[in-house]
This record gives structure tokens, sequence and C-alpha cells, in this order.
């Protein structure tokens, strides 16, 4: 019987075991390995910087969830991924031999490659609860004593939703406490045009979010390199549509959040034939390591190129949807190649996002995610809001059940239906 062990328990990590469990041999053993004992629903991390959650609502202790499904679970973080002898080097100084491995590790956060960008320097953080939580009491100051914000991605970035949802949230939440008319809104990001979000735009995401922006005084800077950040102000570069600098920009900030680039981790980073020269996974259309095909890899911490090339760096997003798509693709694969069969099942790389705006919202759907496409559909309304908000107790009461219920795919069909309902 095989050993499979899964490397994360986040978006990617957590259904991963459960559709591995389903998938597997009743002798296979599974176990998931990860740097923590709690499970986070990431997409409710804005919701957490600005108070409007608890860090405790939005996670769930992972030990109870694995064991009723009979997966094995050690909260200890990989050190280093030893792929020539097919085992995991932990922190502890466990080691931990495998048969199958799924890398579901999520990023390592770049902040390192800009001087003050992040927690441990002048900007927030939404990418990780921590960081969230961290953010609210900074948050909780500031409304205390407001003043200009600057928020958005930096270069090299591939998740843009965050940004524009935190941005919008905040700007809710001022307006809600009456001191709106006290902060002065920029956004500044490497995309090269409003609404791009990675993805070369997504129907009419570049007139729809510059309408917003306007119409909520919302400033904006595009093909944006964050050069430094200092306490209380932002050095920028932007750049004309031939990437070459257009302008310099000192933008003065009481607060900041800044999305960061994203890399491997530290576990598998600089592998030869494991990883590419950013630390990402290297896979084949079936989730599967080309030099190591018993490595397979999920989420985030996938390989995947540019949509197209920007003045600024930008990278791709990898969406909940893709995300769960690859889950799938790489479960039923490793089930083929345990028979004795060839893996054949492939993930469908779509984009589906609801971007919550505090009191409205955004949804987009991209099938493919990679132009040209079959659906190119981009819409805002309150019912964002609702969905989001609904979205978020749909996805934890499945994840207490453990079910391998693609979640993402109900969203899909839904919004598929509304645009029917629409004549779209």
């Amino acid at each position: 019987m095989a050993h499979i062990v899964i490397v994360g328990a986040g978006l990617g990590g957590m259904p991963m075991a459960f559709e591995m469990r389903e998938a597997a041999r009743p002798g296979d053993r599974i176990t998931v390995i990860a740097n923590t004992s709690k499970f986070h629903f990431v997409p409710s991390n804005p919701w957490v910087a600005v108070s409007w959650r608890q860090r405790e609502e939005i996670e769930l202790d992972i030990e109870p969830l694995l064991s009723k499904h009979h997966i094995g679970f050690i909260p200890v973080g990989v050190k280093r991924v030893h792929p020539e002898e097919k085992r995991l080097e932990l922190d502890d100084g466990q080691s931990v031999d495998y048969d199958f491995l799924v890398l579901a590790t999520g990023p390592r956060l770049a902040f390192d490659e800009i001087e003050g960008l992040g927690p441990q320097g002048h900007t927030q953080s939404i990418c990780h609860v921590d960081h969230a939580a961290g953010a609210s009491g900074v948050w909780a100051d500031f409304v205390a004593d407001p003043g200009p914000i600057v928020v958005g991605a930096v270069q090299g970035a591939s998740c843009f939703g965050p940004a524009y949802e935190f941005t919008m949230i905040m700007e809710t939440d001022l307006r809600r406490r009456k001191i709106r008319d006290r902060v002065p809104m920029t956004f500044v990001t490497s995309e090269p045009y409003i609404g791009h979000l990675g993805l070369s735009g997504v129907g009419d995401s570049k007139g729809l979010m510059e309408s917003i922006f306007r119409d909520k005084h919302i400033k904006w800077i595009c093909n944006a390199k964050v050069t430094r950040v200092e306490a209380g102000k932002m050095f920028v570069t932007e750049h004309d549509e031939d990437g070459k600098p257009k302008r310099e920009h000192e933008l003065p900030f009481k607060y900041s959040m800044m999305l960061p680039a994203f890399k491997g981790v530290e576990a598998v980073f600089g592998i030869e034939g494991l990883t590419n020269p950013r630390g990402f996974i290297l896979i084949d259309q079936h989730q599967r390591n080309p030099k190591y095909p018993e490595i397979f890899a999920v989420g985030v911490c996938v390989s995947i190129p540019p949509v197209e090339v920007t003045p600024v760096p930008t990278g791709t997003p990898k969406t909940g949807y893709m995300i769960e798509s690859m889950v799938t693709a790489a479960a039923k694969n490793i089930r083929a190649v345990l028979d004795g069969k060839p893996p054949t099942q492939k993930a469908t790389w779509n984009a589906v996002c609801l971007a919550d705006f505090g009191d409205s919202g955004a949804a987009f759907v991209a099938l493919p995610q990679i132009p040209p496409r079959n659906v190119n559909w981009f819409a805002q309304g309150k019912w964002v809001h609702l969905a989001k908000v609904g979205f978020e107790k749909y996805f934890m009461h499945k994840m207490k059940k453990g079910t391998t219920e693609t979640v993402y795919e109900k969203i899909v069909m839904d919004a598929l239906g509304i645009m029917k309902l629409k004549g779209k």
C-alpha cells in the first residue's frame, strides 16, 4: 500500500486530503504536513483586517477535521524536500518517507524584495491571517487619527483581486465611520490598467473598476514599481507602455497595505527540475512534475506563465475554482497511477472570483482563464457582497464535514445561470 503525503493545509491542501481519501484505495495511508495547527479561510482576511471578523471566526482546528476521515496529521513545517530519496526533512528533525507527494504549500511572501515592505517594515498585509489580525490593530489606531492611504499590489504580484477588495472594504468602513472625507486614497499597481487583474481584463473590468474608483474618489497609478518604503512614505516609479520610467512619485501615507510578489517556499527552492527560478513547482498537464513523477502540485505553489507580457511584471492569479480543479485532477491521477494506469485528468484552468466591496461587490468569470475565452463576464452589485458572505459560511460548513464537493463549481453554475437570465 502507498503512503501519500500532502504538504500544506490551506485552500489547496485540505480539499486535496479529503479528495485523496475518497480516491485512494482502502489500505493507502494519507498524511497531511503543515506548519500550522489551524485552517484559515484566507478570502475572509480583508474582513479581519478591519475587524469585521475575528480570526477565530475564520479558523478551524485541523487535526479533528482530518482524523475523523482517517487522515494523519503532523503540525510541523517542512525544512527540505529530498526528491531523490522520496523523503521530507521536517523542522523538528523528523524524517517522513513518501510514495507520492502532493505539494500544496502556497507561496512565500517576497516582502524582502522591496526595502521597507510588509508587516516587518511599514506596510500591512492581508495574505495571512496573522498579518490581517495585526493589521486590525493598526487600523483601529488609524481611524482614530486618519490620513492618506496607499493601497495596491507591487511588481511581480499575481493576486490582484484582494487589493481591489480591501481598497473598497476600507472605503466602506471609512464612510460608515463618517471620516471618508479625511482620507485621500491612492491605488498603486503593477497592472497596465485598472481591472487588468493579471488576466488581461475580464469582460468590462477596466471600465467598471475605473468608474467605481472615480465614483469613490480613489486615485490610481498603473505600471508602477515600488522602489522602497519608508515610515509614512512610499517611493514609486511609474512606467510607460514600453516599460521605461516615466514619472517618480513620493506618496505620503498614514496607512498602507500592499500585496507582495510571491515565490516558492524554502523547502523546495532551487531544486533543479522541481522548481522554476522563482521556486514554483513545475508540472505537466496532469499536475505532475516531469522530473519526479511521484510529485504532484496544486494551488498557488504551481508554476503558471503570465497571461501576457506587461510593461511592469505581473503574475497570473490562481483562483479557488482553478485550485479545486487541480485538486480533483491530482487525486484522480494518483489513483490512476496506483492502479498501473497513465494519468489522464486535466485541471480546468478557469477563473472565478467574488470580491466583496463592503456593501456591494464585483464578480468575474473567465472560462478559460487565458484568452480567447468562451465566457468573459464581469459584473457588480449588492448581490456579490451577499454571495461572498454566504460563500464563507458554506465553505466552512463543507470543510467541517470533510466533503469533496467542489464548492467553486457551484458558484460558476450559479453565475452562468445569472448570465443566462440576463441574456448575456
